[in-house]
C-alpha cells in the first residue's frame, strides 16, 4: 500500500495512507490562470479545468468537496505562499519536486494537461516531496538564502576588480569612472556582509541548535546557521544515509542486469556540501583536535589523503545530523567506537 508522510505541523507526526483520502487535487498556478485537476477515490481519469487565478475562488471550490482532501503543487516561487494560504483548507499538501516529474514533459503540454498528470502521479504515490514548514526556522532559510546571494554578487565584483587591475585597465579613458563604481559596490558589499554576520552572531547566542553545532571542530557561526536554516527538522531524513545523499557526500551505484555502471551523484544541496567540505579542510589544517585525530587515523590505515578528507566531511555531517535529530550536544571521539567495532568484525 502506498503511503505518504505527513509533516508534524499538519498531522502531529502521523502518516496517512493514500486510501485515507477521498479527493486528490493538483494545482498548476500562474499569475493569470490556475489549472485544477481532481480525482476521487474510484476515479480512473482526472477532471481538469481552468479558471482565472483567484485564490478565494479556489478556496470556495475546496470547501464544496466533502471528505479528506490531499493537494499537490509543484515547487515554484509561489509554492510557500500557496502552502501557507491553503494548508487550512485541505488535510494534506504535498509540494513536489518538478525535476522528479518526468511524465509532465512527455507528449503535449498545457497547464490543464500538467495538472491532470500531476494528479495521476499524486494518486499513484509517485511524487517526491519538497520540504516546507511554517516554523520560524523556515524564515531563517530566507535570511541565509539572501546572504548566499549577497556573497555571490560580492565575489563577482571582487573578481571584476582583480581582472581590471591585472589587465592594466586603469590606463583606459573611462577607467576611473568604472573603477569608482566598482569600489563603491565592494564597500556596500562589505558593509552588508558585516551586517548579516552580526545578525548571525546574535542568533548564535539565542539558538540552542546553533550553539551546539559550533562545538564541533570546523563548524563556525556561519556554517552552523546555514546547517540549521537548511535542515530545519532533521527528522525529515529517515537515516543518516539519506542526509549524506542530500548533502552530496555520497554517490549512488547504478546496477542493471547484475552489472555495475559506476556511481552517480544525486541532486544535492550545494550550500550544505560546501559547509562540510570547508569544515573538513579547516579541521585538517588546524591544530590538534578529536576530528583531526580521526583524519590521522584514516591515513595510518592506508587511506589516500583525498579519501580521508571526504571521510572526515561525512563524519562531521553525521555528527550534525545526530545532534539536530536528538537535540544532544557534541560528543567527541565517537569515531573511536566505530573504529573499534570495525576491528572486532
Amino acid at each position: 500500500m502506498n503511503t505518504i508522510k505527513v509533516t508534524q505541523s499538519q498531522a502531529k507526526g502521523k502518516s496517512l495512507c493514500l486510501s485515507d483520502f477521498d479527493h486528490f487535487l493538483a494545482l498548476d498556478w500562474s499569475m493569470k490562470v490556475m489549472a485544477i485537476a481532481h480525482m476521487r477515490q474510484r476515479s480512473k481519469e482526472p477532471e481538469t479545468f481552468e479558471r482565472p487565478s483567484d485564490l478565494k475562488e479556489f478556496k470556495q471550490y475546496l470547501a464544496t468537496l466533502k471528505g479528506r482532501k490531499v493537494l499537490t503543487i509543484e515547487e515554484t516561487t509561489t509554492a510557500q505562499w500557496l502552502y501557507v494560504e491553503l494548508m487550512d483548507h485541505v488535510d494534506r499538501i504535498i509540494l513536489c519536486d518538478p525535476y522528479h516529474n518526468r511524465l509532465l514533459s512527455n507528449g503535449p503540454k498545457t497547464d490543464k494537461i500538467d495538472a491532470g498528470k500531476l494528479c495521476l502521479l499524486l494518486r499513484a504515490g509517485l511524487l517526491k516531496e519538497v520540504f516546507h514548514s511554517l516554523g520560524g526556522l523556515y524564515e531563517l532559510r530566507r535570511l541565509v538564502s539572501a546572504y548566499e546571494d549577497l556573497v555571490k554578487a560580492g565575489v563577482r565584483v571582487l573578481n571584476q576588480k582583480a581582472s581590471m587591475e591585472q589587465g592594466h585597465f586603469e590606463s583606459g579613458r573611462h577607467a576611473p569612472f568604472i573603477l569608482d563604481h566598482v569600489n563603491k559596490s565592494i564597500e556596500l558589499y562589505q558593509r552588508s556582509k558585516e551586517q548579516y554576520e552580526h545578525k548571525f552572531t546574535d542568533l548564535s547566542r539565542r539558538n540552542k541548535l546553533v550553539k551546539n553545532l559550533m562545538e564541533i571542530s570546523g563548524i563556525g557561526i556561519i556554517g552552523a546557521v546555514k546547517i540549521v536554516a537548511i535542515v530545519v527538522d532533521a527528522r525529515r531524513f529517515a537515516r543518516a544515509g539519506n542526509y549524506l545523499s542530500y548533502c552530496g557526500l555520497i554517490k549512488h551505484e547504478k546496477i542493471s542486469g547484475g552489472r555495475s555502471y559506476g556511481r552517480r551523484r544525486p541532486r544535492f544541496n550545494h550550500t550544505l556540501k560546501a559547509v562540510y567540505k570547508l569544515a573538513a579542510m579547516s579541521v585538517i589544517s588546524g591544530h590538534s583536535n578529536p576530528i583531526r585525530e580521526y583524519y590521522e587515523y584514516l591515513l595510518a590505515k592506508g587511506f589516500a589523503e583525498h579519501n580521508a578528507r571526504h571521510a572526515v566531511a561525512r563524519y562531521i555531517a553525521r555528527l550534525t545530523y545526530g545532534m539536530l535529530k536528538t537535540g544532544k550536544r557534541y560528543q567527541a571521539y565517537q569515531w573511536r567506537s566505530q573504529a573499534a567495532g570495525h576491528q572486532a568484525a
